[in-house]
């Protein structure tokens, strides 16, 4: 008896798995977050457009910046950098050439002061992905 109750555990196991992939359940790691593939891509600050180059030195001169939203908090709501406390991380907008608007281009900086970051991460598509900058 004990034998048939521990294999329809497992059966039961196994289907509750099988449901949570089929739903698209995302994978997440021992501490509740989202694996951090995306963030771990690089890019050197020599790849980064002529606009992303400027912009990254103006984070590391204190700016001047362009636009009243450089600087302020990037929450990190998609979850594709590193888990960090709100405010480490900051953003800043590279300018698209054409764009009537900011455009989707961005570097996202942590670590404080923010003319000293840990480290800074590039999108070219409005944090739908990142690369960190090896300068």
């Amino acid at each position: 008896m004990a034998s048939i109750s521990l294999s329809a555990s497992r059966f039961a196991l196994a289907g509750l798995l099988l449901v949570l992939l089929a739903t698209g359940a995302d994978a997440r790691d021992t501490r509740g977050t989202m694996p951090q593939q995306p963030s771990q891509a690089s890019i050197a600050l020599g790849e980064l457009p002529a606009q992303g180059q400027r912009t990254y030195q103006a984070i590391l001169n204190g700016g001047p910046f362009k636009h009243d939203k450089d600087g302020t908090v990037f929450g990190n709501r998609e979850r594709l950098l590193p888990s960090e406390r709100r405010g480490h991380y900051r953003e800043y907008t590279v300018d698209t050439p054409g764009a009537r608007n900011r455009g989707a281009r961005r570097i996202v900086c942590g670590g404080q002061p923010a003319t000293a970051p840990t480290a800074c991460w590039y999108t070219a598509d409005h944090y739908a992905s990142f690369r960190r900058i090896a300068p």
